[in-house]
């Protein structure tokens, strides 16, 4: 990573979004000693960098001492939108979220991307007593579980092709990965607009995605309903339903630019 000294800017902003960058790329947080030495600045330095996130909530510490990206951060990514606008995408979906998760009483969850990964925006527990728990704020591959796929459909053709062109992760044995079955895959997915897991992530676990689009067309995020593996043909068809209807609704609710 580059020296923030080497650029021109404010220092102390420089080495804060250093920071969250590092933490970006760490999945599993980092330690004040990590951050340390990764970042090659003291401790003092990064100790009140962090305690300035930590009051915000840009980032998290666990009980044993290692720091994470936080929630405040979700609310900030659900506002962005590619062409510099701003509305509360959490809060326009909240009204069709609950419906739905009402309506099939499964949990429900908004996803976009964020950089190779899909991160789940908004959140909504279930009804059942052992329904699967998404929670705001984690990040899944992109190329295992249906929100995900639904966001690798619509990458670039260039983001799309370095994406396959890494190796990909076999996490039980229905993940995908042949590069070829999982374009093949994306196609179908991009003209049907709706995505589904049969345990590519977790065996235990299907789920169902379909797209939300902003007026003008271009893809915005996945709407999913995470489910425990033992549905049925009819139940898992309704769910389909919904969640494409219920994406529906949220895409008409985005504001026009």
């Amino acid at each position: 990573m580059p020296s923030s000294a080497a650029r021109n800017g404010v220092p102390v902003l420089e080495r804060t979004l250093d920071l969250l960058a590092l933490l970006e790329q760490e999945d599993q947080g980092a330690t004040i000693r990590e951050l340390c030495d990764r970042l090659g600045l003291p401790r003092s330095t990064v100790y009140r960098v962090l305690n300035s996130l930590l009051a915000r909530q840009f980032v998290r510490r666990s009980t044993d001492g290692v720091f994470a990206l936080g929630p405040a951060l979700i609310a900030l990514a659900a506002r962005v939108r590619p062409d510099g606008g701003a509305y509360d995408l959490g809060e326009i979906a909240k009204g069709p979220m609950q419906q739905l998760r009402d309506d099939l009483g499964e949990p429900v969850k908004l996803s976009v991307r964020d950089g190779d990964r899909a991160r789940v925006i908004v959140a909504l527990l279930g009804r059942h007593e052992y329904a699967p728990a998404p929670s705001t704020g984690t990040s899944y591959p992109l190329h295992a579980g249906a929100a995900s796929k639904l966001i690798l459909a619509h990458l670039s053709d260039a983001d799309l092709e370095r994406h396959l062109s890494a190796p990909l992760t076999r996490y039980t044995p229905r993940s995908i990965t042949d590069p070829n079955k999982l374009r093949a895959q994306l196609i179908r997915i991009r003209r049907e607009r709706f995505a589904q897991d049969l345990g590519e992530h977790n065996l235990s676990v299907h789920a169902m995605a379909a797209p939300v689009f902003e007026p003008a067309g271009r893809f915005l995020a996945a709407l999913s309903i995470p489910f425990l593996a033992d549905k049925d043909t009819a139940t898992r068809e309704r769910m389909r339903l919904r969640v494409i209807e219920a994406a529906q609704q949220i895409s008409a609710r985005i504001p026009r630019g």
